[in-house]
Order: structure tokens, then C-alpha cells, then sequence
């Protein structure tokens, strides 16, 4: 390393060291935050983005041909774009977190013992929680909100393609905690795109309590080898959307063709259809055929090859695959045990929907999938935490331990034991 190089790196590992100082302070003050206040901070901030809509509006533009110079594909690009809809649902995304229950001092259970002790399991904020993510600008005004309603400080890394339009609407978060009289440094930004910087926040475990990755599988292995603070993981999506034997065929349509469509590029996006044998000479022609007419891509195992259609042979690697694209891969599966064992092998622990008739075979499919989210009769495209009245979310968390599935201001929370006593001394 060269002196100068030297220089650079003790520059950022001081401005990394102020960053975490600066945020455990704040997680001080914002755990005692009434929840007016934060509310209030909340309210500011979205009407601050569409005050702003214009300043985002031309710092993404920046983002935008930056990227596409970069040659980013188009469901990146798609992730990264903002315009006014956009812009207008994050400003409402606030306002919904805003009307949300307050999650901080919320008694998760209590009971009395013979000895007269009362004690009472309390919801508290988890601290400061670090969060990378990348591409969507959108995560921002998302995870600054769920941290400041859930009494945590934010240090938020958001991806170089979004470093613009992150900065315009963390302004304006900041612009918000002002107006409730809370420290700005409740949401902060790492000021540099520097990758460093990323693995300098992996190991600041003095200041920083939980790491929470929103990204590729590259991002996510990156955190899991190198975190040395405890990890909510969020993996990838690789959902699937399975055909029952009882499937109403037009329902399946209508679903099947959202869950792959709709958005291609985001997480709850299907990309392995399973689809009943029994099925292969009523449904899996139309079905395969409305993907087609959609736009998209059709690789099939030798029972979907053999329909005639224009579909290409899977390979091997295709059942384990995040396309993130308009291509999906379609197999037939004997029945709904091999369709579950498929997606235990082959899934990630994200997003699983079974479209069916049969009740029996509803309740067995969500009981038995190994998931974060399960559906029935419905499009993995739901998997958001704004579509299941979060107001917003972090991710979904595709882990076993504190928090599964959408992470959103609850699942911000720890909780510790409040114990009153009357002057008991334990013999």
C-alpha cells in the first residue's frame, strides 16, 4: 500500500469510527423517542420528498445514465429507476409507518409468580443497525423509517449505482427528524461509495448491533464471511409457484403469469413453475403459452419440452437459478409431495405459493414448505412487507433466527425482562 493509499484508508477508517460514535449516540436518544415525535419525524419526511421530488427526480437521471454507461441490465436498471409514482410511494410508505402500532415498550407477555415477583417480556429497540443494500434507492426512505419507528439508528450503504438518489432522500429524512426535534444522526449515510467502507462496517461490533444485507448473492456471502456483528440475512429469491392437480385453470393463469411478470426484477418474482403431471394435457399448454405471449423466456424439463411449444431445454443450473429477467423454468412433478421436496432442495427459504382447490393440499403445502413466506391461490409477487401492512420493509429475511420473512418495524425489536418485587430476597 502506498503512502498516499495509507492516508486514504486511516481517512475513512476515522470518518467510519465518527459515523458509528455519532449513531450509538442517537440510538440513545431515539430509544426514549416518544412515538408523537417520531411520528412527527416520519410525516416531515414525507412531505419533504415530495417537496423534493424534483431534486430526486434529477439525482436519479445521474444514476440512471451513469448505469446504463455501466451497462447494468435491465432489471437492475428497473430497480434503480425512480419517477414521480415511485417517489409519491415512498412518501406514503412513510405515512403508513407513521399510523403503524408503536412497536418500542409494547409488554409481550407478563405473568406473577407465587413469591409475588411481577415480570413482564418488554419490546425495546435493537440499537444501531447497519444496512447494505443495493440498487433500489427506494430502500433508503424504507429502512431510515422502520429503524426510527422501531427506536433504532440507521447507518445505511446503499449501492454506488444509487449513491445519488440515496443522498437526495436521506436529506430528506434528515430534513424530517429536524422537524421533531430528533438527531439528524439517527439516519446516516456511509459518505463514500468505497468498498472499503463496507468491510470497515462488517467489523465496527462496538457500535454497530445488527448488520442487515439487502443484495445479490454475492453481497450476502461477502457479509456472512466477513461480519463479525450478528447478521439478518436476506438471500436469494428463488420462488416458485407450484400447480396443483385441483387448480382452477383460469386462476392459475391469471397467477402464474403475475407472479413471473409483473416485476421481473424483484425478489418475490417466481422462477421455477411446478406443475402437476396429472395436468400435462389440460393446463400446462395454456399456461406455458400465456408466459410466452408475455414476453418471457420457457425452459422446461422433457415433459415441458415434449408440449411442442417454443420452450428450450433446462439444464441442470436452471432449478437453482435467481433469474431476476423475463425467463422462468417449468417442470413436472408427480404430485405435491415431489413438488415439496423440489422446493426444499432447490428453493431459498423466500417465497413459496401452491395454487389449488383442495384444502387438504393447501394446509399440507404451507405446513410442510421450508419458507419464510408461504401462499395459497395467490402471486409471490405479494411477498412485500407494504402488501402485508407493514408500511414498508427492510427485506425479507430468509433465516431461522429472530426475524423470518418481511422485516419491518417489529422484527426491529429485542425485548428484555422487567421484574418488580415488593422486597424479595431469594432464600
Amino acid at each position: 500500500m502506498t503512502a498516499e493509499a495509507a492516508v486514504l484508508r486511516q481517512d475513512l477508517q476515522d470518518k467510519m469510527r465518527d459515523l458509528g460514535a455519532a449513531a450509538r449516540r442517537a440510538a440513545g436518544e431515539l430509544a426514549l423517542a416518544t412515538s408523537e415525535a417520531k411520528n412527527k419525524a416520519l410525516r416531515a419526511a414525507a412531505a419533504a420528498i415530495r417537496d423534493a421530488q424534483a431534486e430526486i427526480l434529477a439525482a436519479n437521471a445521474d444514476d440512471m445514465a451513469a448505469a446504463r454507461d455501466k451497462g447494468l441490465s435491465p432489471a437492475l436498471l428497473d430497480r434503480l429507476q425512480l419517477n414521480p409514482q415511485r417517489i409519491e410511494g415512498m412518501a406514503a410508505g412513510l405515512e403508513e409507518v407513521a399510523e403503524a402500532a408503536d412497536p418500542v415498550g409494547k409488554v409481550l407477555a407478563e405473568w406473577d409468580r407465587p413469591n409475588g415477583l411481577k415480570i413482564a417480556r418488554v419490546a425495546v429497540p435493537l440499537g444501531v443497525i447497519g444496512i447494505i443494500y443495493e440498487s433500489r434507492p427506494n430502500v433508503t426512505a424504507d429502512a431510515g423509517a422502520l429503524c426510527l419507528k422501531s427506536g433504532n439508528a440507521a447507518i445505511l450503504r446503499g449501492g454506488s449505482e444509487s449513491f445519488n438518489s440515496s443522498g437526495a432522500i436521506l436529506a430528506c429524512l434528515q430534513r424530517g427528524l429536524a422537524a421533531a426535534d430528533l438527531p439528524e444522526t439517527a439516519i446516516q449515510a456511509v459518505p463514500t461509495s468505497d468498498r472499503a467502507a463496507v468491510g470497515m462496517l462488517l467489523t465496527m461490533s462496538d457500535d454497530v448491533d445488527v448488520i442487515i444485507p439487502r443484495g445479490g448473492h454475492g453481497l450476502n456471502e461477502r457479509v456472512r464471511r466477513e461480519s463479525r456483528v450478528p447478521v439478518i440475512s436476506h438471500l436469494d429469491g428463488i420462488c416458485h409457484t407450484y400447480v396443483h392437480a385441483s387448480a382452477d385453470p383460469e386462476k392459475a393463469r391469471r397467477i402464474v403469469v403475475n407472479a413471473k411478470m409483473r416485476r421481473t426484477g424483484i425478489c418475490g418474482t417466481t422462477e421455477t413453475l411446478l406443475v402437476d403431471r396429472a395436468l400435462g394435457d389440460s393446463q400446462l399448454k395454456p399456461l406455458i403459452s400465456a408466459l410466452i405471449e408475455a414476453g418471457c423466456e420457457v425452459r422446461g424439463d422433457a415433459g415441458v419440452m415434449a408440449t411442442g411449444l417454443e420452450v428450450t431445454a433446462a439444464a441442470a443450473d436452471d432449478w437453482d437459478t435467481e433469474y431476476l429477467a423475463a425467463i422462468i423454468s417449468v417442470k413436472l412433478v408427480d404430485n405435491i409431495d415431489a413438488a415439496i421436496a423440489h422446493i426444499n432442495t432447490h428453493g431459498s427459504h423466500h417465497t413459496e405459493a401452491i395454487v389449488t382447490e383442495d384444502a387438504a393440499a393447501a394446509a399440507k403445502f404451507l405446513n410442510r414448505v421450508d419458507a419464510g413466506i408461504v401462499m395459497h391461490n395467490t402471486s409471490t409477487q405479494f411477498a412485500d412487507g407494504g402488501e402485508f401492512g407493514m408500511g414498508a420493509e427492510i427485506g425479507i429475511s430468509t433465516g431461522k433466527l429472530h426475524a423470518r420473512g418481511p422485516v419491518g418495524a417489529e422484527q426491529l425489536t429485542s425485548y428484555k425482562y422487567q421484574v418488580r418485587g415488593d422486597g424479595q430476597v431469594r432464600p
